[in-house]
């Protein structure tokens, strides 16, 4: 799994940083987490607000930082904007 952090290292940014890191930890899982703080990247994502969380090759969330919880729903599966059901309390906000 690739796991990307989208911004220029605010502390938004930051902080979505180490809820990453706590919640791959806690899935037990292997993930390669990456920072992007390239705008002309960054917006080639299509994101414009930081910071910008993309799993895969697909963002799967801009302008927040998910907490831990949030985004162990994303990576196992969980309910996210794929199904835009908004219970997540992502992006599909």
């Amino acid at each position: 799994m690739k796991i990307e952090i989208l911004g220029v290292g605010c502390p938004k940014c930051k902080q979505l940083i180490a809820n990453v890191e706590s919640a791959v930890k806690e899935l037990n899982i292997q993930a390669e987490i990456g920072k992007v703080t390239d705008i002309d990247k960054i917006t080639g994502y299509g994101v414009m607000m930081t910071p910008g969380l993309v799993i895969n090759g697909q963002v799967v969330s801009s302008g927040k930082v998910l907490n831990k919880d949030e985004i162990k729903a994303i990576i196992s599966g969980g309910e996210c904007e794929k199904n835009n059901s908004g219970s997540c309390g992502c992006c599909c906000n």
